[in-house]
């Protein structure tokens, strides 16, 4: 028999506000009947991606693949100024969702190319945020974990920007170890704030429970750091992709009080299936026969409109376009 009773989803989680903003452009203009693309998959959850298709809005991989006169989303990544130029040029609606926070990087960016900065990124090679940024610093030196940092070559002036979704404590290190590597280093923090406040939730509620469940995508970055910081509050934790992975109600040992916590591509009504889950598989009698209600209730206690996952109700396929 488990020994679960309560389980606890922390604050600010779900969707981020710029994965749900360019979920609803593409809501938006398949509901106005307009044929719908998105480049690239608009948030990596294979659930959303099918509500989308079902709704008429196809992924894509590339512009070749829009017919022209049809709309195309920027997801909230961003994309390279040549790919927007291309879209434009082939008479495609660009409805630009590149989330704003990622535009102050890219205008920060161009900044410190016209003042002569050697640039360093901070960032996962080949990750869409990062292939966007490059296009607007093409030089820039791009590095991830702590072992590539030793190809940073000295020079006299250098500048340190990051992806959005990387972890504080790798921007500070790495900012103090090109503090030896040139003469003059400006610091653009360009880590999205939101990031910020989820890991800090995460934080919060892995030091006041017994076990910890973070769901989100095996690849995501965003997900594996809020595992980390688990491990380092010392609670035991569990990484999952969804509800699907949670099969063996030993993994919980004798926690009675857990947390669940989500990357910012998992939905916050995934984090409710999640819990439901937690309690059927390893609730205590009483939990498991309430399961349904004790989820929905964790929920309303965090469910703050801002992390839905949409704002806009889901609409019928067109029957023209």
């Amino acid at each position: 028999m488990g020994k679960v009773r309560d389980v606890v989803i922390t604050r600010r989680t779900g969707f981020c506000y710029g994965v749900r903003e360019a979920i609803d452009y593409a809501k938006t203009a398949a509901a106005e009947g307009k044929p719908t693309h998105t480049l690239g998959q608009v948030v990596h959850n294979e659930g959303v991606i099918e509500q989308l298709e079902s709704q008429g809005i196809r992924t894509v991989d590339t512009l070749d693949e829009v017919h022209e006169g049809a709309a195309v989303v920027i997801r909230a990544h961003g994309v390279t100024p040549e790919v927007m130029d291309r879209a434009k040029a082939r008479g495609l609606e660009v409805i630009d969702g590149t989330c704003t926070w990622v535009i102050q990087e890219q205008r920060a960016l161009s900044q410190l190319v016209d003042e002569g900065y050697t640039i360093v990124l901070l960032g996962t090679p080949r990750h869409p945020e990062v292939v966007g940024l490059l296009g607007f610093a093409p030089d820039a030196i791009v590095v991830d974990e702590e072992e590539d940092w030793g190809r940073i070559p000295r020079t006299k002036r250098m500048a340190l920007i990051s992806q959005s979704t990387q972890p504080p404590w790798k921007f500070e290190r790495l900012a103090a170890y090109l503090v030896g590597r040139c003469h003059e280093l400006k610091i653009v923090n360009t880590i999205c704030p939101v990031t910020i406040r989820r890991q800090q939730d995460t934080m919060e509620a892995a030091a006041a429970v017994d076990f910890m469940v973070v769901v989100g995508g095996r690849s995501s970055a965003n997900t594996k750091e809020l595992t980390r910081l688990c491990q380092i509050a010392g609670t035991p934790v569990l990484q999952i992709e969804s509800a699907a992975d949670l099969h063996d109600p030993d993994a919980f040992g004798d926690a009675e009080l857990v947390g669940v916590t989500g990357g910012t591509s998992t939905p916050i009504e995934d984090l409710q299936v999640v819990t439901r889950r937690i309690y059927e598989l390893a609730g205590t009698a009483e939990a498991r026969d309430h399961a349904a209600r004790l989820a929905e209730a964790s929920l309303r206690r965090v469910a703050d409109s801002t992390y839905r996952t949409s704002s806009v109700p889901s609409s019928p396929v067109p029957t023209e376009v």
